[in-house]
């Protein structure tokens, strides 16, 4: 709706080529990474990062929650260093408030990450930490948190 997507894109160039006009209407940035599967074998690899550092800024957080430290302090000045990420920029304050009720749903990045699996296995690749946080998330859905944000995952940890 606001032209944000990043879009991956596997197929022909010249079908590419015909193609990207009008996906530029709703995508900031569209790129072609080869041929037909190679888009979606992207988006994989960007679920993949996005559970991981999920996961490691949820374990972030609940450890300065637990230590007694102010969260969205701790925030503001480790988002001005190698810590930073999107996730940390648009979802930490939320985190740190346990707001969820937005955003990307737990029960469509466990689609994916099932996904990623299934390929990994195909492809001979070692994802240990995504099955990992794959099966964390399957305890946010037990919680009741389907539609949760993704960066519900710190609820396991409070």
């Amino acid at each position: 709706q606001n032209g944000a997507l990043t879009v991956m894109v596997g197929g022909q160039q010249d079908v590419f080529d015909r193609a990207s006009p009008m996906i530029k209407h709703f995508a900031k940035a569209v790129t072609r990474m080869g041929e037909s599967g190679s888009g979606q074998l992207t988006k994989m690899v960007n679920q993949i990062c996005i559970a991981g550092l999920v996961q490691a800024l949820s374990e972030g957080l609940a450890f300065s929650e637990k230590a007694g430290l102010d969260s969205k302090l701790v925030l503001d000045v480790i988002s001005k260093g190698a810590a930073q990420s999107w996730q940390m920029e648009n979802r930490g304050d939320t985190m740190v408030d346990d707001e969820f009720d937005f955003g990307f749903a737990v029960d469509h990045m466990r689609k994916d990450l099932g996904l990623c699996i299934e390929q990994a296995q195909q492809v001979g690749a070692q994802i240990p930490v995504t099955k990992i946080v794959d099966q964390y998330y399957a305890e946010i859905q037990a919680m009741g948190g389907a539609r949760w944000d993704t960066s519900s995952l710190i609820k396991r940890l409070r």
